[in-house]
């Protein structure tokens, strides 16, 4: 991909975090116009390429998939949106991250995804186009950022109340609003503003009903 990428004239920042690999890189297109690499963990060195190149165009790779969900967190609440990502991820986080509403895949990782991205699996790759060959399906996942993005999309807070929401799957919203510290009368105040029933579980709700709820209890 980086070679391909160089071909096509684009600038490029790279990451990797693989010593060997990054010098096989730096000995195969450190003199190419437009290439620069970063060594090291991409969630302590994404920053430092922003500083020095701006926010990127287009992002895309084959994320490490035990950091994958890490780093695409990261750069949405790190208000890095381009209009186009396009990663390779392992099959069940692909699912996770395209999930609807009341499915098992659906969970907060899902909700910061759908406020700012449309998300959709393009294919998957078998285990056997990779050496050395994974253990799992891998996946295609294409994001197109949404013209109408929830104004608290990428809110740090906003995904710590979603994950408080989704911190017991099976517990009600009213229950898991009193983990977070949000008493009943609040609760009550906030349900009737947006609409949403205290009785229902975090699965039910959709990201922008998830804003709601949040918007209204900050009130």
């Amino acid at each position: 991909m980086t070679f391909t990428a160089l071909q096509s004239g684009l600038e490029l920042s790279t990451f990797e975090i693989d010593h060997g690999f990054a010098r096989f890189l730096r000995q195969s297109f450190g003199d190419v116009r437009g290439f620069e690499l970063y060594e090291g963990d991409f969630l302590d060195t994404w920053q430092s390429a922003i500083a020095v190149s701006g926010k990127p165009a287009r992002i895309f790779g084959n994320l490490p998939y035990n950091a994958a969900s890490a780093m695409i967190s990261a750069m949405i609440e790190g208000d890095v949106r381009p209009p186009r990502m396009v990663f390779t991820v392992q099959k069940e986080g692909a699912a996770r991250m395209s999930a609807k509403p009341c499915t098992k895949n659906y969970s907060a990782f899902s909700v910061l995804c759908l406020s700012a991205y449309k998300v959709k699996t393009a294919f998957d790759l078998s285990a056997g186009v990779f050496w050395p060959q994974p253990r799992v399906t891998s996946s295609v996942v294409v994001m197109e950022a949404r013209t109408d993005a929830i104004a608290c999309a990428g809110r740090k807070d906003f995904t710590r109340f979603t994950r408080g929401c989704f911190a017991s799957r099976r517990k009600t919203l009213r229950n898991n609003l009193k983990a977070l510290g949000y008493d009943e009368e609040r609760q009550a105040a906030a349900c009737a503003t947006s609409g949403i029933s205290a009785d229902l579980r975090a699965e039910a709700l959709s990201p922008e009903e998830f804003a709601g709820l949040f918007a209204a209890l900050q009130e």
